[in-house]
């Protein structure tokens, strides 16, 4: 039998025992990465192994927007991002003029729909300065909403003032941003530009090419720069692309004459949204 002294001394051990347990701290495992909820984990969501979820987030946040806002096809406006209104040479030529188309379809392409519950030929653009700014503007100056699809850039890409506030997005994904502006487009106007207006008109065309998109009507603004700049006849006399390429796009040079080329096709009835 335990003695008096040997009894309150296990009580006096469990008792200790107890209070120790009472009083420790969790703050470590409240603090730990591992406890964050997977969701609210920056490190863990900009992971390597979480790429593929983002770009998942990347294509799901603007579709659901898009949808919300019923806009069911678009006509994509390219252009160079260093145009400017009070540029050189043509530069506020280029400028008026895709302002001037970005109100043109707006007002008679469907935009504010006046024929039904969905949204046609809305004016997207990459969302920048420039061609986009441009192109946003005139849209909204006709009473439109317009959509900008931004990229995370070093230098030049910001959010023009013109695109709708609610429909201007941000991408981190190239490709996600170009399957964005792509999947909705009833037509691409591809005004003057430089190396991302080159690399995105040429994008298109070899999807276009290569039965990968749907033969969406591809006009390039301004024939005497775009004829200057790319030698289309050259790739065809050495056997580079066929004939039938050639069909794959046409030329405008004026505002109403993009509308006027364009119009035909891309009022025919859009697919539904689903």
């Amino acid at each position: 039998m335990r003695g008096l002294g040997q009894t309150r001394s296990v009580n006096y051990m469990m008792d200790m025992a107890t209070k120790v347990k009472q009083h420790a701290s969790n703050e470590a495992q409240l603090n730990s990465p591992s406890y964050q909820l997977p969701a609210l984990d920056q490190d863990f969501l900009l992971g390597d192994s979480m790429r593929g979820v983002r770009f998942l987030l990347e294509y799901a946040k603007a579709e659901q927007v898009l949808r919300q806002w019923h806009i069911r096809s678009t006509i994509v406006v390219f252009g160079g991002a260093r145009i400017r209104l009070d540029g050189p040479g043509k530069h506020p030529h280029w400028y008026e003029q895709a302002r001037e188309f970005g109100s043109i379809a707006s007002q008679r392409g469907g935009a504010l729909m006046p024929y039904g519950d969905a949204r046609d030929n809305v004016i997207a653009t990459g969302g920048g300065p420039g061609i986009m700014e441009a192109a946003n503007r005139g849209a909204r100056e006709a009473g439109a909403p317009t959509v900008g699809f931004n990229i995370t850039l070093p230098a030049e890409q910001a959010p023009n003032a013109y695109s709708t506030p609610e429909l201007t997005f941000r991408f981190h994904y190239f490709a996600m941003r170009k399957m964005h502006l792509a999947m909705r487009a009833s037509a691409l106007v591809v005004f003057p530009g430089g190396f991302g207006t080159i690399d995105e008109m040429f994008e298109i065309l070899t999807l276009r090419q290569t039965g990968k998109f749907q033969p969406i009507p591809v006009l390039l603004f301004d024939r005497e720069y775009w004829q200057a700049v790319v030698n289309f006849q050259t790739l065809l006399d050495n056997g580079m692309i066929e004939t039938k390429d050639l069909d794959s796009f046409g030329y405008a040079d004026t505002a109403e004459g993009l509308w006027e080329t364009l119009r035909a096709d891309v009022m025919n009835p859009r697919r539904p949204i689903g």
